[in-house]
């Protein structure tokens, strides 16, 4: 006799139709696998780096002078590759700034960094880029330039403002290395020592034949005095540069005190001439005043 189903239950399947399920399942992955494998590489896989398998681009020379080197570009793909090349941090320019790239095939693009007469001595570092519209890969650039390093560093025309005592100085790189400079400050007015700013790091840095203009703040000048500003500038490596400048203050509250303290100081000349005049008159005849 056959038992009726309970109402809410599923009657399981059997072995032989749950077999040819896994069978089936297992038969699609595995087609898809095949398929995967055998696709070809799709477009966004080229890549780009130096010629010769090296790891980064690596150019020599003295300043002034163009490097030449080779980027490669392969397209593993089935169809044409569209780059476009270019380079940051250092100048480097291409023979063409877009590439195509044929299928299944590596390009070889010549490139130049051009040295600048004033590109200090020692390591650089730049960056050579090739892009698609969704893809960017980055070649680093290593520039070594050759050439002796000299330190040296001047400051030149210094000038004092009498109205506000701002000091105006500039600052040149004479030398072939960049330049992290210091600044110390000193003024002495008739009296002795209105100013003495110790050395202290600036907030800039000069490369090989740059030159920068700046102001030193001077909030509380003498009033009425003669100075002679001095400063000097210093950085590692280069011999002490200093520049002095003269000044004169005479603001107007200082001029007219002054001014009050010499009709006062000649009043009392006057005074004391006039008294011993007097006495003198009224002195008897023969007497020593």
């Amino acid at each position: 006799m056959r038992t009726a189903d309970r109402p809410g239950t599923r009657r399981a399947a059997p072995p032989a139709r749950r077999t040819a399920a896994r069978s089936g399942l297992v038969a699609a992955a595995t087609a898809l696998l095949g398929a995967v494998a055998a696709a070809p590489p799709a477009a966004r896989d080229w890549t780009a780096a130096p010629a010769a398998g090296r790891p980064y681009a690596y150019l020599e020379g003295p300043a002034g002078s163009v490097l030449q080197d080779t980027l490669s570009v392969t397209n593993p793909g089935t169809a044409p590759l569209t780059v476009r090349l270019s380079g940051q941090g250092a100048p480097v320019s291409f023979a063409a700034r877009t590439v195509t790239v044929p299928a299944r095939t590596r390009a070889d693009v010549p490139f130049a960094v051009t040295v600048t007469a004033d590109t200090p001595p020692g390591e650089h570092r730049g960056t050579v880029r090739a892009a698609t519209a969704d893809r960017e890969v980055r070649v680093d650039l290593r520039l070594r330039v050759s050439g002796p390093h000299l330190a040296a560093l001047t400051v030149e025309d210094v000038h004092v403002d009498a109205d506000t005592g701002a000091l105006r100085y500039t600052l040149v790189n004479r030398g072939t290395t960049v330049l992290a400079p210091r600044l110390a400050v000193r003024a002495e007015g008739l009296l002795g020592t209105v100013l003495d700013r110790p050395d202290r790091a600036l907030p800039l840095t000069l490369r090989p034949g740059e030159r920068a203009t700046r102001t030193e703040p001077w909030p509380d000048p003498p009033a009425l005095d003669s100075v002679t500003v001095r400063l000097t500038a210093t950085a590692p490596g280069a011999a002490p540069a200093t520049a002095r400048a003269e000044a004169a203050f005479a603001s107007g509250p200082a001029l007219t005190g002054t001014a009050g303290l010499l009709l006062a100081a000649a009043a009392g000349v006057v005074h004391v001439a006039r008294r011993r005049r007097s006495r003198t008159q009224r002195a008897p005849e023969g007497a020593t005043p």
